[in-house]
């Protein structure tokens, strides 16, 4: 092949790839990316709580009513923007709100709850994220929505806004109370 051409090929390959990049992101909403847990029981897990570490609550306290999970930490700066809806809409959602501190600084996270006020009715505090790493999260912030049988029904990536909560969230609550999924 002539060396010349070697350039010329390198950067189709590359505007190749930014144009599918592009076209992807244009047909598919990157703030839902397809969990394999939806559906699935969630994972088995015991955590302090970052109030009191010596207090455990675990995946089996928390069943038998849905929850939200959201993963949060002191060092996440999207978890800033979301924290104030958390802090409006918290109740209105009329489910347990579980915070999931994660690979955080209990101190940090302490301070920063004190600082931006809690929604939430328990925080645990997954200091290593080994729990984390069972839910499949790869960012904070995300929510889990947990039905009363433990089993994952909604997961989402980003921060929440009223839209999704009215949107998203909400009719998934609404149907589950009924009985459904």
């Amino acid at each position: 092949m002539n060396t010349r051409l070697l350039p010329f090929v390198g950067f189709m390959l590359v505007a190749a790839l930014l144009g599918f990049g592009i076209w992807w992101s244009m047909y598919h909403d990157m703030h839902e990316i397809p969990s394999p847990l939806i559906d699935k029981p969630a994972p088995t897990f015991v955590l302090p709580t970052l109030d009191d570490p010596v207090r455990k609550i675990g995946s089996r306290d928390l069943a038998g009513e849905p929850y939200l999970l959201n993963v949060f930490a002191s060092w996440c700066v999207a978890c800033r923007e979301e924290h104030p809806i958390l802090m409006s809409e918290g109740k209105r959602i009329g489910i347990k709100l579980v915070g999931f501190d994660w690979e955080d600084d209990p101190a940090d996270a302490k301070r920063w709850i004190a600082q931006f006020g809690n929604p939430y009715d328990v925080i645990l505090a997954d200091f290593p994220g080994n729990v984390a790493i069972d839910f499949g999260v790869t960012g904070a912030p995300e929510t889990f929505l947990v039905d009363a049988e433990g089993v994952i029904r909604y997961k989402y990536i980003s921060p929440l806004t009223p839209e999704v909560i009215a949107t998203q969230l909400m009719p998934r609550i609404a149907a589950m109370k009924k009985g459904g999924k």
